[in-house]
């Protein structure tokens, strides 16, 4: 069983950046991959980055590639995403999630078991 807890979310000026953090309880977590996703208002849940179990493997979204830098370590159980340039459009529950498949993708919110419960960003124009 893994418990995931988000944070690191606020309110943000354009332009500006934050850094969520992915805490996680459970020994086996060092093993999992860990996606971001995230969901606007009145929009459907979207994929944003994936780190795999080793950080050998990162993706992302196109809409966030190049402003986002997904990470981890995995001696402090956490995985972070650093979000740079943000926009106004990155407004957005944010939350992470952790899968024990094996995959060469891992884009679908379908394929991941366990889910934090996700820390609002909100950016200003």
């Amino acid at each position: 069983q893994v418990q995931l807890v988000e944070s690191g979310g606020g309110l943000v000026q354009a332009g500006g950046s934050l850094r969520l953090s992915c805490a996680a309880s459970g020994r086996t977590f060092s093993t999992k991959t860990v996606g971001w996703f995230r969901r606007a208002p009145g929009k459907e849940r979207e994929f944003v980055a994936f780190i795999i179990w080793n950080g050998g493997n990162t993706d992302y979204a196109d809409s966030v590639k190049g402003r986002f830098t997904v990470s981890r370590d995995n001696a402090k159980n956490t995985v972070y995403l650093q979000m740079n340039s943000l926009k106004p459009e990155d407004t957005a529950t944010y939350y992470c999630a952790a899968t024990t498949s094996y995959s060469t993708t891992y884009r679908n919110s379908w394929q991941y078991d366990y889910w934090g419960q996700g820390t609002q960003v909100t950016v200003s124009s």
